[in-house]
């Protein structure tokens, strides 16, 4: 009896040990065909995910837009068209006049240099604490690549692509080509599997790419900044003939009374000016608004240079590559275990 318990046991046992040499290890093939339709509907999925970041892009801009114009209103034309401010930038025009050294062009040049840092300072450096076009153009690029990698793994499930297979698929796909060095190139996989995105190289690189190619800053443009300077540099060279007669006539009438001149002439300015403020105003809100009209379209638009530039690329390198390489004539093999 204990014989045939022992036999029964050895038999069970060895009985597992052929089922398991028995197992092979068989290849997954996918079909070209599959790769084909894959590939192509990776590339359909990229083109959604662009629009979809698009549609982000645009409405995060039109937010910093209205940011931007509030804080134009509120801070800088009021101060550029004060009395005082005024007075400190014909100071300025008579310094840079004075140390132009036979440069025509010089003092409006200074002061439109002058006027871009108020600018910033004023207007555009408060807004960026809430939104700014850099933080749009990262969180568009994010969110392209996250639903990107969605579709993708959506397209796997679709075609019963393995993980791995569909893994090492988004290896072959280039997605930045900036290189030498190496590192300054990422895959596909390598950009939708890195967070946070900022720490891989290559995105680095494609940041990099595309402040280079901006050529003007977010907020008015140099040329439209630069008419305004133009015109206020010659409103106050145009000035200095009067004020200088007026300082021979406080010279002629001696310390005391020349001062109660000066005095009384500067209020007089300043009433004139107070006058002549709302005018003012309408001038440079004008120049203004038609200057970061055209700044922040060339924001938006810009395939090279814009907010969406990133994406751009990206989408633009991952359909040359998934077409160039023609890697859907590939066959792609994975082993795995068949009972």
């Amino acid at each position: 009896m204990r014989r045939s318990l022992m036999l029964a046991v050895m038999l069970v046992l060895a009985g597992c040990a052929t089922s398991q040499r028995g197992q092979q290890v068989a290849p997954v093939v996918i079909a070209p065909d599959t790769w084909r339709q894959a590939d192509r509907q990776i590339i359909a999925a990229s083109k959604s995910a662009t629009e979809q970041a698009e549609l982000y892009a645009r409405g995060s801009m039109e937010h910093w837009r209205v940011l931007v114009y509030e804080r134009t209103e509120a801070a800088f034309i009021p101060w550029f068209s004060s009395y005082w401010t005024q007075e400190w930038l014909a100071v300025k025009v008579s310094w840079y006049s004075a140390s132009a050294k036979g440069d025509a062009d010089s003092s409006s040049r200074r002061l439109a240099g002058y006027l871009q840092e108020q600018y910033r300072e004023q207007v555009l450096e408060p807004v960026a604490v809430e939104i700014d076009p850099e933080a749009i153009r990262a969180n568009a690029t994010g969110y392209y690549l996250r639903l990107l990698n969605q579709q993708v793994q959506v397209i796997a499930q679709r075609h019963r692509i393995p993980t791995e297979l569909m893994n090492r698929r988004l290896h072959a796909i280039t997605a930045v080509n900036l290189g030498p060095p190496a590192t300054r190139n990422a895959t596909l996989y390598e950009m939708v599997h890195t967070e946070p995105l900022n720490t891989l190289p290559a995105y680095a690189a494609l940041i990099d790419h595309v402040d280079k190619a901006a050529d003007t800053g977010s907020g008015p443009s140099d040329a439209v900044i630069a008419t305004v300077a133009q015109r206020t540099s010659e409103k106050i060279e145009a000035q200095f003939a009067t004020r200088g007669a007026t300082g021979a006539a406080a010279a002629v009438a001696g310390k005391a009374a020349g001062a109660l001149i000066s005095v009384g002439v500067a209020g007089i300015r300043a009433i004139i000016h107070e006058g002549e403020r709302p005018e003012m105003e309408a001038q440079i809100r004008k120049s203004l608004s038609a200057a970061f009209d055209e700044a922040w379209f060339k924001s938006l638009r810009h395939p090279l240079s814009g907010v969406m530039a990133a994406v751009y690329y990206l989408a633009g390198q991952i359909d040359d590559s998934l077409v160039a390489a023609d890697l859907s004539n590939r066959p792609v093999f994975l082993p795995v275990i068949e009972p």
